[in-house]
């Protein structure tokens, strides 16, 4: 049986995809199985039960030849959660771990991780080992959002205290954390799914505010990057696109070595085909590029222009994988002291 160590991640794309449905087409097994993209990310579309789950995700790792290649989703809680009642709980936005920590710090560490804990659970259960949490962004005043009510705070120690419980939980579960949205996304005035949101804030404020929880959690496994224009370092490209940001910034000032991920490559905020957006986010020291639509002909053309998985890529992603923790079971008295530590809040 293959071992997670043996595996040649470089023998996989750069990408995380998505798919049409439910199960995988028969024109989407023939691109996976020909292009090997190096993971899949599930949304609504491709959710039914817990059975057609495990399947899916099966199916995908049978179609690419790995039984560990990542399978991602975005399972936040609150208003952004991919697996919803009635196969799975409802588990409470962000915020609340920051309303908590306002009145008792070590309830709201304790409350954050056991959520996640709880949540990493139902994920490895149906074969996922990837969620794209915890938000370390900083929201402030006037911001979009876009955010909004997923952040774990306003302020950067909250968010740092809150996010790195969160990031424990998911790892003892036996799934990967990923930060986002790196190097912060905090000041956007924009909805970047929608537009190429403008940061003009000085680097000495991103630096002592923005950044720093990213900072806090530049050991985490994984982290995706903002589709966001910080003109104190780059006036033209986004963040996901721009050397200087993921070099100077994100590699060099926040001193993150793990997997670096782009945020969706088919939200608005970048402009260009995914396959031109996608190379390009390659080039500026992105890891891997994430293509969500499930759109068959958009992938065929990002997977026609991508190269091999870098050296440094290939790096990063076998030692995120091969450090993840089995699997632990979430037990009945953690789930007691958790819903007794949320009973005094409104989710």
């Amino acid at each position: 049986m293959l071992d997670v160590k043996s595996v040649d991640w470089g023998a996989y794309a750069p990408a995380v995809v998505g798919c049409a449905g439910p199960q995988l087409t028969a024109e989407e097994r023939v691109l996976f199985g020909v292009r090997k993209p190096l993971g899949l990310i599930l949304f609504a579309r491709n959710i039914v039960d817990p059975a057609q789950v495990k399947a899916l995700v099966a199916d995908f790792r049978g179609v690419v030849g790995n039984r560990f290649a990542p399978v991602l989703i975005d399972q936040e809680g609150g208003r952004v959660a991919r697996l919803k009642p009635p196969h799975w709980p409802v588990f409470p936005r962000g915020a609340v771990f920051g309303d908590i920590y306002a009145r008792d710090p070590a309830a709201a560490e304790e409350a954050a991780y056991l959520n996640y804990r709880w949540i990493g659970a139902e994920l490895a259960a149906l074969g996922i080992d990837v969620d794209c949490a915890p938000v370390a962004d900083v929201p402030v005043e006037g911001a979009h959002d876009v955010i909004g009510d997923r952040a774990y705070g306003h302020d950067a120690d909250t968010v740092s205290v809150v996010a790195e419980a969160v990031m424990r939980g998911l790892s003892d579960a036996g799934v990967m954390p990923v930060i986002k949205h790196i190097p912060g996304h905090g000041r956007s005035h924009t909805d970047s799914h929608l537009d190429l949101p403008v940061v003009d804030t000085s680097a000495e404020i991103l630096e002592c505010s923005d950044f720093l929880p990213f900072v806090a959690l530049r050991h985490a496994p994984w982290a995706m990057t903002a589709h966001i224009v910080y003109s104190a370092y780059d006036g033209v490209l986004p963040a996901t696109m721009s050397p200087n940001v993921i070099n100077r910034i994100i590699r060099g000032r926040i001193g993150f070595d793990g997997v670096l991920i782009s945020d969706d490559l088919t939200m608005k905020a970048l402009k260009g085909t995914p396959a031109v957006t996608g190379l390009a986010s390659l080039r500026a020291g992105c890891d891997l590029v994430l293509h969500c639509s499930g759109d068959l002909p958009e992938m065929q053309a990002l997977f026609g222009v991508l190269p091999a998985m870098s050296r440094e890529a290939v790096r990063r992603v076998s030692s995120a994988r091969n450090a993840l923790p089995q699997p632990r079971p979430f037990t009945e008295a953690e789930q007691a002291r958790y819903q007794s530590l949320m009973e005094q809040v409104s989710v």
